[in-house]
């Protein structure tokens, strides 16, 4: 049975944004891996040949403060001392290698498993997204269209016509 905190829901939401990656927080893995955000960080600096950049930084204090800012859930580590690593999924993936307890494969296998399903609902919006623009710009057409019919209805209205029937001279009588 999976541990709550290892649901995707509770994952989904230690997942930011940064630098154009879905990426965790180096307190939060160390959070879901059962230890110590000093450890983690140890563990990685040992290592550090294992994670590049694309696979792990260290948030600058402006990435820092704006993630703060806009975070709530963040709030209570405003004061912490030390700007953390973030993870992208590469990163997540080459904490297993560093990181070699029962909980740590648990856990990456979890995260895993969420990024994955992240990437299935972005490329299902991005599915929908497109879908609604091929339907807009149908619809805009024949829309158009019955614009443009409905404006000639109305042009045609306002010139005048002879009416229908026979005219009547009424000198005559």
């Amino acid at each position: 049975m999976q541990s709550p905190i290892l649901l995707e829901e509770n994952l989904i939401s230690r997942i930011y944004f940064l630098r154009g990656e879905k990426v965790l927080l180096d307190f939060d893995l160390a959070s879901l891996y059962a230890t110590d955000t000093r450890t983690l960080k140890q563990a990685v600096r040992r290592t550090l040949k294992r994670f590049p950049e694309d696979f792990m930084f260290e948030l600058t204090q402006t990435e820092w403060k704006e993630l703060i800012t806009t975070c709530d859930n963040l709030r209570n580590r405003k004061y912490s001392p030390a700007l953390p690593f973030a993870f992208t999924e590469q990163g997540v993936a080459m904490l297993s290698s560093v990181l070699k307890s029962e909980k740590a494969i648990e856990v990456n296998i979890a995260i895993m498993r969420t990024f994955v399903q992240l990437r299935k609902l972005m490329n299902l919006h991005k599915e929908l997204a497109d879908k609604v623009d091929t339907l807009e710009a149908k619809y805009d057409q024949q829309i158009k269209t019955i614009f443009d019919i409905i404006k000639r209805l109305v042009q045609q209205e306002a010139t005048p016509k002879r009416p229908i029937g026979f005219l009547r001279n009424t000198d005559n009588e």
